[in-house]
């Protein structure tokens, strides 16, 4: 199947390439990538991915991959599906690996009134280094019990507000208002562990706090209505549900996956009578048992990824409290997941649907007619964030001014990886890259050597050639530049 894709693939417009229905397919798959983009990728496993996507269960409209679409698990990052809910005696299918193991991961955007001249950069990230926690352990997470755990698995980011890890006003500014629905939370020992003392980590890989400033400008009127200027200060936070997520998403891929049986070159469910192309596809009907079982635990993980960014949030206003010796009138100008699967009502050839839309590597980009907005977003559009690489830069974006786009109101969420961590490290020094990155003005503290290959500039594609093609294929528009200056990572 390697390279017989591109026998299929063809231009479907600006910033899109479409691949015909074949095979297996259920439907078209569609590639946010022009021929330039596309000459960059020589991998043919995250095209393959897209497609295996488009023989899902139940699926409804095309299969999707925004432009920093590369090679995951089972799905590609970058990955959009959706299903229909009403597909069949118990719906579409609900698939983990269409989630990733770091439920809910996202990011969250925040403004400061301080000047790039009030501080002194090097000294203040080698401070936030040491107070924010961050590692791949939990070393420094907020203690929860029992209850308190409870707590914040059902009500998501306005409990870490009641516990004091949140402020009330910024429930208004994140995705869902921090809060996704679930009854039974049947979460297993072993994950319910793994969260009692992680709240408030940033956790490690690709997960970051960075200071930026904002060096551009697009959209004038977004830009006012979101509460940014050329200059200004941002802090920007990406990180998800930390081992707790992590748990429940093996545990519920290791059952579902259970259930197939090798046919051939396809996996076989004789109980629903489901066939995918690849295992790591494993999906369950989303009313049957194991997939309202799936639901139902990711959307607690979720609600802890929620509270978690919001305590970090916290932990940098009393940061910057003693440091500066004020917070900086820090607020929280969006928080946004990509990593998730929703039930959301869509238009797809001119009928209404109810559909579990898969995001995975993916950002929502509501219209500014949409009621879950805030009204400060009305006309505007939901910001969209878009995290780069911690040597050039990260964008905000806005999802249209009315209505939604052509994949299921999403977006890209990143630069999108252009080599293997293992590629990384084996390519890039990590001692010159801290010295170049110095000389620019940015200043790393990192706690494991290895993750500043992994994460180095190099091993991304181009943000900006990113962003151009997203909006090009219209799924939003920029609005904002933001060049980091201080970055944290574990």
């Amino acid at each position: 199947m390697d390279g017989e894709w591109r026998e299929f693939i063809e231009p479907f417009g600006p910033g899109k390439m479409r691949i015909k229905k074949h095979g297996r397919m259920l439907t078209d798959a569609i590639m946010i990538t022009d021929e330039n983009h596309l000459k960059e990728h020589k991998d043919d496993r995250s095209p393959n991915q897209v497609i295996n996507t488009a023989s899902l269960p139940g699926i409804i409209g095309n299969a999707w991959a925004m432009a920093d679409w590369h090679f995951g698990y089972g799905f590609p990052i970058g990955g959009v599906v959706a299903t229909d809910i009403e597909d069949g005696d118990l719906g579409g299918s609900i698939s983990p690996g269409g989630v990733g193991f770091d439920i809910n991961c996202g990011v969250r955007l925040c403004s400061l009134d301080i000047g790039i001249n009030d501080i002194d950069i090097r000294d203040l990230s080698k401070k936030l280094a040491k107070m924010i926690p961050s590692g791949a352990t939990r070393k420094g997470g907020v203690s929860l019990n029992d209850t308190e755990l409870e707590y914040i698995l059902s009500e998501g980011a306005s409990a870490a507000v009641e516990l004091g890890w949140g402020e009330s006003r910024d429930l208004l500014n994140i995705e869902s208002n921090g809060l996704l629905d679930c009854e039974e939370r049947k979460l297993s020992e072993r994950a319910m562990k793994r969260g009692m003392s992680a709240l408030g980590t940033l956790g490690s890989g690709n997960h970051f706090l960075e200071l930026q400033i904002v060096d551009k400008i697009v959209d004038k009127e977004a830009a006012k209505s979101f509460g940014l200027r050329i200059g200004q200060i941002t802090a920007m936070i990406h990180t998800g549900s930390r081992g707790l997520g992590h748990q429940v998403c093996s545990e519920h891929v290791n059952s579902i996956e259970s259930k197939y049986e090798k046919r051939g070159d396809i996996w076989h469910a004789p109980e629903w009578n489901m066939e995918i192309s690849d295992r790591q596809l494993a999906a369950a009907p989303i009313f049957s048992k194991e997939g309202k079982d799936y639901v139902d635990s990711m959307n607690a993980a979720g609600n802890y990824a929620f509270a978690n960014r919001s305590a970090l949030t916290q932990r940098l206003r009393l940061a910057l409290r003693e440091i500066l010796g004020r917070d900086s009138n820090l607020e929280l100008i969006y928080d946004v997941s990509h990593n998730i699967a929703k039930i959301e009502n869509h238009n797809i050839n001119g009928k209404s649907c109810k559909c579990c839309v898969h995001r995975k590597g993916a950002t929502r980009a509501l219209g500014g007619d949409h009621n879950e907005l805030a009204p400060r977003f009305s006309e505007i559009g939901q910001p969209v964030l878009v995290p780069g690489d911690m040597g050039t830069a990260s964008w905000v974006l806005a999802g249209p001014k009315k209505g939604s786009n052509d994949a299921f109101s999403s977006s890209c969420h990143g630069a999108g990886r252009k080599l293997s961590r293992t590629a990384a490290r084996n390519s890039i020094d990590s001692v010159k890259l801290m010295k170049s990155l110095e000389e620019k003005g940015i200043y790393v503290n990192v706690k494991t050597p290895n993750v500043l290959s992994e994460e180095a500039p190099e091993a991304y594609k181009n943000v900006d050639e990113v962003i151009e093609l997203t909006h090009k294929a219209e799924l939003a528009r920029p609005v904002a530049r933001l060049r980091p200056f201080a970055v944290i990572k574990g």
